[in-house]
């Protein structure tokens, strides 16, 4: 493994230990040459033999990367740790991997990663539904916005009284 400090070759592990429900190894190494501290994950890695049915009609191998990706620009400067946007892109898989067999259309994929981006980061959510829904105009965001704020001031007591206040002003 290669330090990604200082690109030296030779590291040693401090720490290993099991991660996202046992499917990956989360190992902490130190680099021999600078001594900085860095982390590593190792996961089994599965052929998914799954095919995406995009938009057009076209299917392409699933790749789980793409899903990294979107998740990845959804969550740009938001406050979401690494770790957890990767155990995002582990439970959409896992969803993906345990309800299709051979063909899963890129709609459903879209739709598992909104409900997870919508626990996990409203802001994230409303960023990825903005490409995926492709949204055509501002008052598209807006009304997604909108919903994500009423939603939120349901499943908080005392939440919608503020909501209402900042929506009338």
């Amino acid at each position: 493994m290669r330090c990604p400090f200082c690109k030296e070759d030779d590291d040693k592990v401090i720490d290993s230990r099991s991660s996202h429900g046992g499917t990956s190894i989360r190992r902490r190494r130190q680099c021999v040459r600078c001594n900085r501290r860095f982390t590593t994950y190792e996961r089994i890695e599965e052929t998914i033999k799954l095919a995406v049915i995009k938009r057009d009609g076209s299917r392409v191998p699933y790749d789980r990367s793409k899903i990294h990706q979107g998740i990845l620009r959804a969550a740009y400067k938001r406050p979401i740790p690494s770790e957890r946007l990767e155990q995002i892109v582990d439970e959409v898989e896992e969803y993906l991997v345990s309800h299709y067999e051979k063909e899963v259309s890129s709609q459903t994929i879209g739709e598992r990663i909104a409900s997870v981006l919508r626990r996990v980061d409203k802001v994230a959510y409303v960023r990825f539904a903005s490409v995926y829904r492709q949204f055509e105009d501002v008052g598209d965001f807006i009304d997604e916005a909108q919903d994500v704020m009423e939603r939120a001031a349901e499943e908080i007591p005392g939440q919608k009284d503020l909501f209402e206040e900042t929506s009338q002003s």
